[in-house]
C-alpha cells in the first residue's frame, strides 16, 4: 500500500454523482481502487487509515449488497460503521429528511453513505451536514460507486476504457446505473450506446452523448463491453413492455445476440439479475464472457477508495 497517500487527493467534499467529475478525479479513485484490489487479494488484515472515524450507512431503500459492501469496506479501513435501519427509525414515523440530517450531524460522523428513492435527496442531505456524503443511489438519478466498480472491472479485463465501444442495454429509463456509467465512460473516452425498447429509452438521452438503438442486432455491432440492466418493474407505473417473455425475446441477452458483438465482448450486470429476463443463465455463468461476479469483488475495493478519499484526517 506504499505510495497511496502520495497520490493527488480527491478534491471534493462529497461524491454525489459522476456528472461533472474530471478525468483526474475519476482516475484517482480508480487508481486507488486498483491498489485496494491487490491489497485484498493478499491480505485478510485490517488497515488503520480510518481508525477512530465514524461512518454511517443510511439506507432508505433496501440493498443488501451495496450496504454490506460499504460496511465491509469501512471495517477493512478500521472505521466504526453504524447502520441505521429506516424501517425502525424516527424517519419512518414522519421525521423529515432535513430533521434526520440535523440529528445525524449532531452525532458528528466523519462520513454518511446515503441511498434514497428520490432523485436529489442525497444532495439535499449533504447541504445540511458538516461531513462528507457518498451517494449510494438516489432514485433514477445516479449511482456513482456502481459506475466506478464497473469501470474497474472493465480495466481489469481490457486494461483501458478510452476507445472502447460500450453498449448499455435494457431499462435505461429507470436506471441510475445507466446515467452514472454514461457520464463516466464518456469522460474517460469510450463510445457509448444505449439499446432498448422506445418505451424504456428517455427522450433526449442522446443529449448525454450516446447513440440510441432500438434493436440488439444493430446496437451490439462491434461492441467491446455489454452492460445489461435489470428491468425495474417496481419503478414502473403503467405498461412499458408487452410481457416478460416478449422482452427477453427481443432484448434479453443470449448466445445468439451476443454473436452480434465482438468475439471477446465482455458482459456486465449491476445486479440483482433477473435470469431469463435480461440475461440467459448460461451467459451469466460463463466466466470467460461474463464479469458479473468480478463486479461484486471489485465493489469492496472501490468503496474503500471512496471512503478513504472523502474521510479527511
Amino acid at each position: 500500500m506504499n505510495g497511496i497517500d502520495k497520490l493527488k487527493n480527491y478534491p471534493h467534499k462529497h461524491l454525489l454523482g459522476i456528472e461533472g467529475l474530471l478525468p483526474n478525479s475519476l482516475n484517482f479513485l480508480l487508481d486507488l481502487s486498483q491498489k485496494y484490489v491487490k491489497f485484498l487479494e493478499k491480505n485478510s488484515k485490517k488497515l488503520d487509515y480510518l481508525k477512530n472515524k465514524t461512518c454511517i450507512n443510511l439506507f432508505f431503500e433496501n440493498s443488501t449488497r451495496t450496504r454490506t459492501s460499504f460496511e465491509l469496506a469501512g471495517k477493512k479501513l478500521g472505521a466504526d460503521m453504524l447502520n441505521i435501519s429506516v424501517g425502525t427509525s424516527s424517519i419512518k414515523k414522519g421525521e423529515t429528511l432535513i430533521d434526520t440530517a440535523m440529528t445525524l450531524n449532531a452525532m458528528q460522523p466523519d462520513l454518511i453513505v446515503v441511498r434514497h428513492n428520490d432523485a436529489g435527496a442525497v444532495k439535499l442531505l449533504s447541504e445540511k451536514v458538516n461531513c462528507g456524503v457518498i451517494n449510494a443511489g438516489d432514485g433514477p438519478h445516479e449511482h456513482p460507486t456502481q459506475a466506478l466498480l464497473d469501470a474497474l472491472t472493465i480495466l481489469s479485463r481490457k486494461k483501458t476504457i478510452a476507445g472502447l465501444k460500450v453498449a448499455i442495454c435494457g431499462d435505461i429509463m429507470h436506471s441510475r446505473v445507466a446515467r452514472s456509467n454514461i457520464h463516466l465512460l464518456n469522460t474517460l473516452g469510450a463510445e457509448v450506446r444505449v439499446i432498448g425498447p422506445a418505451t424504456l429509452i428517455p427522450k433526449e438521452i442522446d443529449s448525454l452523448g450516446v447513440k440510441v438503438f432500438y434493436n440488439m442486432k444493430d446496437g451490439l455491432k462491434d461492441i467491446d463491453i455489454i452492460i445489461m440492466l435489470r428491468l425495474q418493474l417496481e419503478r414502473m407505473s403503467g405498461s412499458f413492455v408487452p410481457s416478460i417473455r416478449e422482452y427477453f425475446r427481443f432484448y434479453g441477452l443470449d448466445r445468439e445476440k451476443l454473436n452480434y458483438a465482438k468475439p471477446d465482448a465482455l458482459i456486465l450486470h449491476p445486479g440483482p439479475m433477473n435470469r431469463g429476463v435480461e440475461i440467459d443463465t448460461e451467459l451469466a455463468d460463463d466466466l470467460d464472457r461474463s464479469a458479473i461476479f468480478d463486479q461484486v469483488r471489485m465493489g469492496v475495493a472501490v468503496r474503500m477508495a471512496c471512503l478513504k478519499a472523502l474521510v479527511k484526517k
